[in-house]
């Protein structure tokens, strides 16, 4: 039996026990998971500070970094979907027909899920817990730079669960380096896996687009925008886009393209884009802007429409109105995260209902663009599907339903 398949045997075995499990005893795993990474603080800073030590693609780093801080992070987000109710078994809708039949639309667990990511060793952690949580088995598979925090963040989950007398292979991380594992998982393991969730940039989702014979969740690369309305409050746009693009530059959720409505040229672009300068954010302008700077700023070109940066670079086009906005969002984005600002409320509808974003935004920074900030506890990814679920996939989004039918005795006639 090869590697790969062994393991889909174990967490195809693991969902079945866990079906017998009581929520409370799941609970209990994720508080002591909590406790087991807060005793464990200085081992997993030290296999993290291996990983930053080897990686070579240095604008990994800060995705890579795991410091008390952020581990102090992972642990308030596993206490938050500790403390949500069960979401298997909840009475999703119910109603009864006029033949007599009683229909109940009941949520159960999707079963095995693999979730391959990149550099985010704290994807180990939520989605080992939000998995669990919602009473589904997960296959992690991470990226070869994060190797070290990831091995230690799935073992101590590994080591709760066996603790707790509950099979440990309801979570399971895959430690071999070979890309092949990849392809195999995707093209081999559909009688294992149920659904897999790809976390990371063009070449992993179009990896999983030409290998995958099983369902896919998908998380394509955040290529956010946000569009500056003539009518938006200056100060707090300036607020809004440092924060959307500076914050973080490294995440999903970070802004990488500004469009500017060209009525505001005069009274917004000049002072958003010195700010964003003075922040130490390159950027890269069409040439009604430069020409704002006498031509001194570096011009964008057709490639900077279509790139998710994750660096403090952002590229700053001009457009006619909200509709021509709309129009180079449906043409460029990545169905993320999409944002206007604007005190014109008519523009604000136009420009929510014109995107095909997952998450559509009004006078709000993208970088909320994430499952904590939305009360979820945590997330496995932020969905692009045009199918649901969409958005931040938290627990109750890694739920699937079924339809239990009562009758006395009803024949169709």
């Amino acid at each position: 039996m090869s590697y790969l398949e062994n393991i889909g045997k174990n967490a195809k075995k693991a969902f079945e026990d866990l079906k017998a499990v009581k929520h409370s005893k799941i609970k209990k795993v994720l508080e002591n998971y909590n406790k087991s990474l807060l005793n464990n603080k200085q081992k997993i800073i030290k296999e993290n500070h291996k990983d930053i030590k080897n990686v070579k693609r240095k604008h990994l780093i800060d995705r890579l970094i795991l410091n008390e801080k952020r581990i102090e992070a992972i642990r308030y987000s596993i206490n938050e979907i500790a403390k949500f109710k069960n979401p298997i078994g909840q009475i999703l809708e119910s109603w009864k027909r006029p033949n007599k039949l009683s229909i109940k639309k009941v949520s159960i667990p999707i079963g095995v899920i693999g979730v391959i990511y990149e550099s985010r060793p704290n994807v180990t952690a939520d989605v080992a817990a939000l998995c669990l949580k919602s009473g589904n088995c997960s296959i992690l598979r991470g990226g070869s730079e994060a190797i070290n925090s990831n091995k230690i963040l799935a073992s101590l989950f590994r080591e709760v669960l066996q603790k707790n007398k509950i099979n440990k292979n309801c979570v399971q991380f895959i430690e071999h380096k070979d890309r092949k594992i990849v392809d195999n998982l995707l093209s081999k393991m559909g009688k294992y896996v149920d659904v897999i969730v790809p976390r990371g940039g063009k070449g992993l989702v179009a990896k999983v687009q030409k290998f995958s014979n099983i369902h896919v969740i998908g998380h394509l690369e955040g290529l956010c925008h946000i569009f500056v309305d003539k009518s938006a409050n200056l100060n707090m746009a300036k607020k809004i886009i440092i924060n959307a693009k500076m914050r973080r530059t490294s995440i999903c959720g970070a802004v990488e393209t500004l469009l500017i409505n060209e009525k505001a040229l005069n009274t917004h672009a000049k002072e958003i884009i010195n700010s964003l300068i003075r922040s130490g954010c390159e950027v890269r302008v069409d040439n009604k802007i430069n020409k704002l700077f006498k031509n001194k700023l570096k011009l964008a070109v057709e490639r900077d429409w279509k790139t998710e940066y994750l660096d403090a670079i952002i590229s700053i086009k001009t457009v006619k109105n909200v509709k021509e906005g709309v129009n180079h969002i449906l043409k460029y984005g990545t169905m993320h995260t999409d944002s206007i600002i604007t005190n014109n409320l008519k523009n604000a509808q136009t420009f929510l209902n014109g995107v095909n974003s997952s998450i559509a935004m009004h006078n709000v920074s993208t970088q909320f663009a994430d499952g904590g900030e939305f009360g979820f506890g945590g997330e496995i990814g932020i969905s692009t599907n045009k199918l649901p679920p969409r958005g931040p996939v938290g627990i109750n989004q890694l739920t699937s339903y079924k339809y239990i039918i009562f009758g006395k005795g009803i024949v169709r006639p």
